[in-house]
């Protein structure tokens, strides 16, 4: 028999070339365009409580109630389900789903620095590049526009959102796939911001970050009693205590997550017993989900926090109909949607946590991460105008370095191109989309009434 011939992948002018292609029959004027159709937007919200804690709910909308940026980050679902009726470019990436401005923050890389990057990847899976563009960039204008800033300060960020994503994937996609697997956002660059307000804001997020540690929220969010063992103090609804039987069936759980840690987690673990668990309400879309910490505690009263959290389908299946990869496919089918949330969350960050693991329990799928370490965030409608900007310009530039990561980065690239056109398309989308959710708000807190 004769071997087959030895091909090489193809290169990045083919796939750059590919992606210019592309235009012809996905125009990139044709992103601007918004279609809704039929649409039920309370009742895909409604849909996503059939399943989560009864009483957390009324948590969910009260949160989701506070503005209309609240409210937006709670709709990554409708969002998916709106952008599955617009046309879109038919290039895939590995995705967050969920990309508005408050899911990228400071958090500790194992090295113990602080790094910039995404951190929710409750959505993440295969989607079309742009749905992620799309979502950050109509964060920008909703948190720009409910801070009451002049709308040429809106647009201007919006638009420059989009051109630091094209000019960060076509810089990306430059250099070879093994440089930028290694590429992350070290804080300590940050420190070099030329804007004295933008240092400032960096600064204040480093030292919050620096204090938000699994040691420091043991020490607030619990007390030991008289034979030493730390018990979490309650705060219903946010913070409760689980009954006997839903304790022991989270703590026995954490069997199966070891299976999926590293060896030097679990040879870790081993200095630690379970000292308690509770159930706590986390994030505004997410209130609801069964989400889990649980203190573990060594001879010596040193303490580790590790969250357990439920995972569902990503909305940019269930909501957006997106087609996964088979071979992901089929591995989620069998290890659940937790190694869905961890794997990708692996893709698209520069550096993880490792102490990411996933299990399927008795009530559905979860993942487990380090509770509070080190993270930390920037609330960009307390900006001023300037840093306001470069923080958009900041996101716009991690996402494309998660995208990056992707085989079809260097289509990606090829299909955006410079980013003038396609500043003007996603940011006319962006703000027509803007108004509509508004006008979901409005229509939410009516039915709230």
């Amino acid at each position: 028999m004769t071997a087959p011939a030895w091909a090489p992948p193809p290169s990045s002018a083919q796939r750059a070339a590919e992606g210019r292609a592309a235009r012809r029959l996905a125009p990139r004027r044709g992103l601007a365009e918004l279609v809704t159709g039929d649409r039920d937007p309370l009742g895909i919200l409604e849909g996503q409580n059939a399943g989560r804690v009864p009483e957390l709910v009324p948590l969910r909308a009260e949160r989701m109630a506070a503005s209309p940026f609240a409210f937006y980050r709670g709709t990554a679902a409708l969002m998916a389900a709106d952008l599955s009726r617009s046309a879109g470019s038919g290039i895939p990436v590995a995705s967050c789903g969920d990309a508005h401005v408050a899911n990228f923050g400071l958090y500790a890389s194992p090295q113990r620095t602080l790094v910039f990057d995404l951190n929710d990847f409750d959505e993440a899976a295969w989607a079309p590049w742009e749905w992620d563009v799309k979502r950050l960039v109509t964060s920008v204008v909703i948190a720009g526009q409910a801070t009451g800033r002049d709308e040429r300060v809106v647009t201007e960020a919006a638009r420059a959102t989009v051109r630091a994503y094209a000019q960060a994937i076509a810089a990306y996609t430059r250099r070879s796939a093994l440089a930028r697997y290694y590429e992350h956002f070290d804080v300590s660059g940050g420190r070099a911001v030329r804007d004295k307000a933008g240092r400032r804001v960096v600064r204040a997020a480093v030292r919050h970050a620096e204090r938000r540690t699994g040691e420091r929220a043991a020490r607030k969010l619990t007390e030991a009693d008289a034979a030493g063992r730390l018990r979490f103090v309650e705060a219903p609804p946010a913070m409760t205590h689980l009954d006997e039987l839903t304790a022991s069936l989270v703590e026995g759980a954490i069997a199966g997550y070891l299976a999926t840690a590293g060896v030097d987690i679990r040879l870790l673990l081993q200095h630690y017993r379970v000292s308690d668990t509770v159930r706590r309400a986390v994030g505004v879309g997410s209130v609801g989900t069964r989400c889990f910490v649980t203190i573990f505690q060594d001879g010596d009263g040193n303490t580790l926090l590790l969250q357990t959290k439920e995972a569902g389908p990503s909305v940019l299946v269930e909501y957006g109909g997106c087609p996964q990869p088979g071979g992901v496919r089929d591995e989620w089918e069998a290890a659940g949607q937790g190694a869905r949330v961890v794997s990708l969350q692996r893709i698209l960050q520069g550096v993880s946590d490792p102490f990411l693991g996933h299990l399927r329990g008795q009530t559905g799928d979860y993942y487990v991460r380090q509770f509070r370490d080190m993270k930390g965030g920037i609330d960009i409608e307390t900006l001023d105008d300037g840093p306001f900007a470069l923080y958009a310009r900041a996101c716009a530039a991690t996402l494309a370095r998660a995208h990056s990561q992707s085989p079809n980065a260097t289509n990606v690239a090829g299909y955006v191109g410079s980013g003038r056109t396609l500043a003007e398309a996603l940011t006319a989308w962006a703000y027509a989309y803007a108004d509509l959710s508004r006008a979901d708000y409005a229509a939410f807190l009516a039915a709230r009434a």
